[in-house]
């Protein structure tokens, strides 16, 4: 009897444990699923908080130290992301998977052969159903700095993958074809991937997200609608209306101010069902930047100073804010400090700015000067950014248009002398034309004395060529030759290229040349060609000098200029 009483008492005892040892699993389960959905949410803070209790509670569980070291590399904290991947590999369910993050900071090292060897480590001892290896390690493929879609789409299209109608994978199939300009697999995909799981709000969004690539930016919107009619609070969604209204307003200028507006409240809804931490701050910041909302960036700046005094991204946002908004001494010391600061990731808006910021600075108050050391400085600190990002130079012409109105024109020619070597940037026509006419205004009065720069007027004249290479009916480009080369006395070339504008000119017909602004031109050209020729061809001298008598019958230069050669 004893011994059927311990019997009974030990099966309900092992009933008891194998039931609270199952609901410990459950509760898991749940836990990370639920921190998953909050990444997804991008409700980072959240997830982290949840990851580190399941952590605490089972250290074992190599999957949540893995999914907590993808939330930090996300929010570019590599040294705790890499923290919680050394320790997850010693745990004994899924610490393998950690292999996979450490793998993909390797690749953000340019280190692939090291990032292989870890993901064949954490494929190893897959089962043949499993598929969850593949779809991190595409991931780890996507989200490193210099992201390879082509070996993510391989990763996820391995025969291995028996299953391929899953829904995560499916979701991040269409990620892969996105990044890699496919538009109708990332469509199909992403429509696969909502079709098997309807809760996978992310995959639907996407959808939007292709349309607004497309330009369908009404189409999008209504797919955004979608969304937020399956589920108001998710976030992400209200960040992408945010960004489609941004695109709207810089299609249509007209309208900017209002989209701008509107934009900035679908982000700020973003903010509020996320959450407020520094990190969606900085992606606030972000956007503040791409609106071009300087003001409410220096007041957020000042707000994340508040929160952590330490993080060097803050004084970015600070420097770049306080330029625009004229705090030109806030501006140099925030880009200073945060150049200055070792192993931050400077890109080449942080010269840029700082060196604008230098030359404003130098810059008079009332716009007529500036001091050349300063000048001088900011300049090379221009430099450095276009040399890290050449097409850094397209975001430089309206400065140095504004230097070109103030009649800085020294100091314009040196702006434009970036754009006007860059032949890929949007602003290269221009550019050149500026350049060259910065230079040419530079030089008219120390001509006067003597005093030209030869060498800059051979750059103006250059870069006259290079923009009649790029657009061959912008005439007054020969003008502004003939103009460069008079002053180099360089007079074979100032006739050709007086004598190409008149050519060129009158071919367009009698209506340009009945333009008063054209007829002063080609009194001009013959007078200055009529003078080249006066010590050593009369004739032809006279021949142009008669050319201007006939359309200007008062014209002094001409007629007294013939007085002297007969």
């Amino acid at each position: 009897m004893k011994n059927k009483l311990t019997t009974i008492k030990m099966n309900k005892f092992s009933t008891l444990s194998v039931a609270i040892l199952a609901t410990a699993f459950t509760t898991q389960a749940q836990d990370i699923n639920q921190a998953k959905k909050a990444i997804d949410a991008e409700q980072f803070e959240s997830a982290k908080s949840i990851l580190k209790s399941i952590i605490k509670a089972k250290p074992t569980n190599g999957s949540a130290f893995f999914t907590l070291g993808n939330v930090y590399l996300e929010q570019n904290i590599q040294d705790s992301a890499k923290i919680f991947f050394d320790k997850g590999l010693t745990a004994s369910e899924d610490g393998r998977l950690n292999n996979i993050g450490l793998g993909q900071m390797d690749l953000d090292k340019n280190d692939l052969t090291a990032a292989q060897a870890k993901f064949a480590l954490a494929l190893k001892d897959m089962k043949k159903k499993d598929i969850q290896e593949f779809i991190y390690v595409a991931r780890a493929y996507m989200n490193a700095e210099k992201p390879d879609y082509k070996t993510a789409i391989t990763t996820l299209t391995n025969p291995a993958i028996k299953n391929n109608q899953d829904a995560q994978l499916q979701l991040a199939l269409g990620d892969a074809y996105y990044g890699d300009g496919k538009q109708n697999e990332a469509y199909v995909a992403y429509r696969s991937a909502f079709q098997l799981d309807n809760t996978l709000l992310k995959a639907k969004m996407q959808l939007g997200v292709l349309l607004k690539g497309a330009k369908s930016y009404d189409e999008a919107l209504k797919a955004y609608d979608e969304v937020i009619a399956l589920n108001p609070n998710y976030g992400p969604v209200y960040r992408e209306l945010a960004e489609t209204y941004y695109k709207i307003a810089r299609n249509k200028p007209s309208q900017a101010a209002a989209n701008y507006k509107i934009a900035l409240g679908h982000y700020d809804k973003y903010m509020s069902l996320t959450d407020y931490s520094l990190n969606s701050r900085m992606r606030r910041a972000d956007f503040l930047i791409l609106i071009e909302d300087y003001a409410a960036l220096e007041v957020e700046a000042n707000k994340m100073i508040e929160l952590d005094k330490v993080n060097p991204r803050i004084y970015r946002y600070l420097g770049y804010a306080a330029y625009k908004n004229g705090n030109l001494d806030v501006a140099i010391k925030a880009l200073e400090d945060f150049i200055g600061t070792p192993g931050n990731k400077i890109i080449a808006l942080d010269y840029l700015n700082l060196g604008l910021s230098r030359i404003k600075k130098a810059t008079s108050a009332d716009g007529l000067s500036v001091d050349p050391a300063g000048y001088t400085q900011g300049l090379a600190d221009i430099k450095k950014g276009v040399e890290m990002e050449p097409l850094a130079v397209q975001s430089l012409s309206e400065v140095g248009k504004k230097m070109f109105s103030q009649k800085l024109y020294n100091e314009a020619s040196g702006i434009f002398e970036f754009g006007a070597n860059t032949k890929e940037s949007t602003t290269y026509l221009d550019d050149n034309v500026y350049y060259g006419l910065a230079i040419y205004y530079a030089n008219i009065n120390k001509a006067k004395e003597g005093k030209a720069d030869a060498a800059s007027l051979q750059k103006a004249d250059a870069a006259f060529e290079r923009v009649l290479v790029a657009s061959p009916t912008y005439l007054e480009a020969y003008l502004y030759r003939a103009r460069a080369n008079r002053l180099l006395e360089k007079d074979d070339v100032m006739v050709k290229n007086y004598e190409d504008y008149v050519a060129k000119t009158t071919a367009l017909g009698d209506a340009e040349l009945a333009k008063p602004a054209v007829k002063t031109k080609f009194i001009e050209a013959y007078n200055n060609i009529a003078a080249s020729f006066a010590n050593t061809d009369k004739a032809k001298a006279i021949e142009y000098f008669n050319k201007t008598l006939a359309l200007d019958a008062a014209n002094s230069y001409a007629s007294e200029s013939l007085k002297i050669l007969k």
